[in-house]
């Protein structure tokens, strides 16, 4: 009775789940609530909740778990691949996850380098304008005479 109030609460938003309550939920192999927090969760139960999902082998929540790849929170979309890996039965999803994964890797290593171009090309100008103003100021002052 406690833990459908419990649920029932956190439907409402009033209540926010902790880890204690989802371990509950994944020993019980509850997976109707694991799916509702993967959906409407805040950002640190969602990934607790794939991976919840994928210990208790729920095979109907692969769309679920499919559609968190494509979170905003970087974290969960993380987990959820690693929870569609472990239920994975099919070659399709292992094709979806490897493409996800190979998309993140570029999408790194571009926004990598263009802050580095960025940086670089920055740095260096300001570097030399300064130093050319230096120079000539230098220059300009020993071609003057020393007075004493």
């Amino acid at each position: 009775m406690l833990g459908r109030i419990t649920f029932l609460l956190i439907k409402l938003r009033i209540l926010q789940p902790n880890k204690k309550i989802l371990n509950g939920w994944t020993r019980n192999s509850d997976a109707k609530k694991l799916r509702f927090i993967l959906k409407y969760g805040d950002y640190k139960t969602r990934p607790i909740a794939a991976i919840a999902l994928a210990d208790i082998d729920d095979k109907s929540s692969i769309p679920l778990l499919l559609e968190s790849i494509d979170d905003r929170i970087h974290h969960v979309s993380i987990t959820a691949l690693n929870a569609l890996e472990q239920l994975d039965t099919e070659k399709e999803t292992s094709k979806i996850i490897t493409r996800k994964r190979f998309y993140w890797t570029e999408l790194l290593t571009k926004k990598a380098n263009t802050q580095k171009k960025k940086r670089g090309k920055a740095n260096i100008y300001k570097w030399e304008r300064s130093s050319k103003k230096t120079f000539d100021m230098v220059k300009e002052r020993l071609k003057r005479p020393i007075r004493w």
